[in-house]
């Protein structure tokens, strides 16, 4: 893909977000549009399905998975352990103590990129942390995870060993009742997820009224 539609793909959805979410009146913005634009030029809001994936087969604890879409959408599927947090609601109350915390390592995730990464850009703005983006959101999940396309014989040792990562994992997560052998993993293992950052604790002040 060439540059100019990489960074078109990643900023598109700055225009996007007045448009998407309620107007935001009770919450103080601590980045700037700058500051942000370079964040999102970075790309290190996106975390790959494959370690979605391990993260889920390891049962990782401190992962927890953010579904953006519609209910209704939320019902008819969903990852395994997401819960469901609609886009036209990030900014309610009722939300601020899953999002804004620092136990978790959040990942948003909808159909798409589109929607996950407002939801990010949002929640970046506001200055919260640990919040990050499936890439490619389902659609890439399906394509890379669960319905992954078999290499050539004559493939790199390390193509077929993802291959082999990826057929357990979809069979696993997908109800197939598979099991990931660890030298699956082991022979292509994912990267390391991101530490999860603790939040700056503000201090008490002393002495009464």
């Amino acid at each position: 893909m060439k540059p100019r539609l990489i960074l078109a793909s990643v900023i598109l959805p700055l225009g996007l977000i007045i448009a998407a979410v309620p107007p935001n009146t009770t919450k103080a913005y601590k980045l700037t549009a700058e500051q942000l634009l370079n964040e999102v030029r970075e790309n290190l809001q996106f975390i790959h399905p494959d370690q979605v994936a391990d993260m889920l087969i390891q049962k990782d604890p401190s992962l927890q998975l953010i579904d953006v879409r519609s209910k209704a959408e939320f019902e008819k599927f969903s990852l395994p352990g997401a819960i469901n947090v609609p886009l036209e609601n990030l900014l309610s109350e009722d939300y601020e103590y899953d999002i804004n915390q620092d136990v978790k390592l959040n990942v948003f995730y909808s159909n798409g990129s589109t929607d996950a990464n407002e939801a990010w850009m949002i929640t970046r703005q506001l200055g919260y942390k640990n919040n990050y983006v499936l890439q490619g959101g389902l659609n890439y999940w399906v394509e890379t995870i669960m319905n992954p396309e078999k290499p050539a014989s004559t493939s790199p040792n390390e193509e077929i060993a993802k291959y082999d990562f990826r057929k357990a994992a979809g069979s696993a997560l997908g109800g197939g009742g598979g099991d990931i052998e660890p030298a699956a993993t082991e022979l292509d293992a994912p990267a390391a997820a991101p530490p999860v950052i603790k939040n700056k604790k503000k201090k008490r002040v002393q002495g009464g009224c």
